[in-house]
């Protein structure tokens, strides 16, 4: 049986959800007023506090503009409640058709369970190059 607030846990499970389109059960582990950073120069770069704001300003300009957009973790490493997640997202920029394979590292705050805050690290370059 696996610890449902483990944090490792959490956030293997924030990914699954997404990739799976379970945005009922991703937004269920992320904590009312998550601090969510996207990085700076980033197409949806800032930092947006709840999940109004990460819908608004992250995942629908995401889904607008990109198709078969996945975020594919490759590793997770855990120490107390933060775990690091390195991966690749990839996806079709709609309005060029060309493609995005930018590596990630993502730095995951996790507290009772829920995701409480989130820090994005990318190459930034990629994803405007696709969008050109």
């Amino acid at each position: 049986m696996t610890d449902t607030h483990d944090p490792a846990t959490v956030v293997r499970n924030v990914y699954a959800a997404f990739a799976r389109g379970d945005i009922p059960g991703f937004f269920a582990l992320l904590h009312p007023e998550v601090v969510w950073d996207e990085a700076k120069g980033h197409p949806y770069g800032g930092t947006y506090v709840g999940i109004d704001a990460i819908v608004k300003n992250v995942l629908t300009p995401l889904g607008a503009e990109w198709t078969d957009f996945t975020a594919e973790p490759d590793d997770f490493l855990a120490r107390g409640d933060t775990v690091i997640s390195l991966g690749t997202y990839r996806g079709v920029c709609r309005a060029t058709g060309r493609r995005v394979d930018a590596p990630y590292a993502v730095v995951w705050k996790v507290e009772g369970g829920r995701v409480r805050s989130l820090h994005q690290i990318t190459d930034t370059h990629l994803f405007h190059a696709a969008m050109r």
